[in-house]
């Protein structure tokens, strides 16, 4: 059976980080504060707002709700981003997303100023991804993959790190940080050519393909380590990855599972980008 490569742990760690550094900025009066922005009522954003809640009140980062109806207009964000920059005890802002489609998504996520950009919202955070430039924060999934495996001790310099998935939110951003830390990396997607022969000659496979149990014990050879960043309800109305843990964890020798894997970790990393973001305003 494969180890289980706990997303608990690499939180415990992550929070025992945050609290200390927010101690010291404590010292200086400095109080890490993040803003919280949510346009209408959609489920999975009330869901995970309320963790992002309980994970700031549990570590001590202030937060500020400003939520709007999802009849608002993109005027009516956009007047919200502009008083959270010009707001300096504001440190960071989380706008859920993807916003109602009448929203002119594109002109509001890039009105945030980068150094509050805790999230990767803006095309100049998401370019620095790629550029190695140090201009806001990297997305919080693909780093929470990128804290799992260094918690592990997991070295990714001169490994094979293949990819499912190619999205802006998790599969490119992840690519471009392993391969900052000098693996050789493939990208495979809905169009790649007998994925499984890919697959199966990771040293890790990172899989964002965004659909339940895509990933079958077909995919997965011995030794492998498994990051799976998906979460889905199935049939059964059970939450499940992007892996079909049952079949593939006897085969590989580590994985995340889900729940309890990658998830949990990003809420983390989301607190320790507001908390980093304070450290800079000094």
């Amino acid at each position: 059976m494969a180890q289980l490569l706990l997303g608990k742990e690499v939180t415990a760690s992550l929070n025992a980080r945050i609290m200390n550094d927010i101690a010291e900025l404590g010292k200086s009066g400095i109080m890490p504060k993040l803003a919280i922005v949510r346009v209408g009522e959609n489920e999975s954003d009330v869901a995970y707002e309320r963790g992002a809640v309980k994970r700031c009140e549990t570590l001590g980062v202030v937060y500020e709700k400003f939520l709007l109806g999802a009849d608002c207009s993109t005027d009516d964000v956009l007047a919200i981003i502009e008083k959270i920059n010009n707001d300096d005890k504001i440190h960071g802002c989380l706008l859920f997303r993807p916003l109602p489609k009448h929203l002119d998504a594109e002109k509001i996520e890039n009105a945030l100023r980068p150094e509050k950009d805790v999230d990767c919202m803006t095309e100049r955070s998401i370019g620095s991804v790629f550029t190695g430039k140090n201009v806001g924060y990297p997305p919080c999934t693909p780093q929470a993959c990128m804290e799992i495996l260094k918690h592990y001790g997991y070295e990714l310099k001169g490994k094979n790190v293949v990819v499912i998935g190619r999205s802006l939110v998790v599969g490119k951003p992840v690519a471009m940080m392993c391969m900052k830390e000098n693996a050789t990396i493939t990208i495979c997607h809905t169009k790649t050519v007998n994925m499984p022969e890919i697959t199966k000659k990771a040293d890790i496979l990172i899989v964002a393909a965004g659909r339940p149990r895509i990933v079958g014990a077909d995919y997965v050879s011995e030794g492998q380590t498994v990051i799976d960043v998906g979460i889905n309800v199935d049939e059964n109305g059970n939450m499940c990855g992007d892996v079909d843990f049952d079949a593939v964890s006897p085969k590989v020798s580590a994985i995340t599972p889900v729940p309890g894997g990658v998830g949990g970790v990003t809420t983390s990393v989301l607190l320790s980008h507001v908390v980093d973001a304070a450290k800079r305003s000094l």
